[in-house]
């Protein structure tokens, strides 16, 4: 099924883009959140007329994100966690401890955003990147020390 993209996706493209996607993931995902349109005449000519704001709204978003981006740029968390043998620790760190505790420092994140493919379960310093935005993802290093 060809869809009309109303705002970036990740890998799948960018405002206006027009995509081929499973009939599926356009129907249960794509289409009831608004992210994009189905690819008819009508639709191609609207979004043709409204892709120079597509665009531009687009750029502001990234431009938005990049600004914040500067925050994350320096930013270091440390948490001091119980350890056993081998540096192990007695538990993890979650996406959702490091959204908590950048909010502690006054950034508001959402633990869906914090890109942590598995919990950190040994001591280390460790990049975790942030999902500001389909192309904006700084990186924020996470200390895991002994407490």
């Amino acid at each position: 099924m060809e869809v009309i993209l109303r705002q970036a996706v990740d890998s799948l493209g960018h405002a206006g883009d027009l995509v081929k996607v499973s009939s599926g993931f356009a129907r249960n995902f794509l289409l009831p959140r608004g992210m994009a349109l189905p690819a008819t005449d009508g639709n191609k000519k609207r979004i043709g007329m409204e892709k120079a704001k597509l665009v531009a709204a687009e750029q502001g978003r990234v431009e938005a994100a990049m600004e914040l981006a500067k925050k994350y740029a320096d930013l270091s968390i440390t948490f001091a966690a119980r350890v056993g043998e081998e540096g192990k620790l007695f538990g993890s760190v979650t996406s959702g401890d490091i959204a908590d505790q950048l909010k502690a420092q006054g950034l508001h994140v959402e633990k869906r955003q914090i890109d942590l493919h598995e919990p950190i379960k040994a001591l280390g310093v460790y990049k975790v990147a942030i999902k500001l935005h389909a192309d904006v993802k700084p990186e924020v290093k996470v200390w895991v020390i002994k407490g």
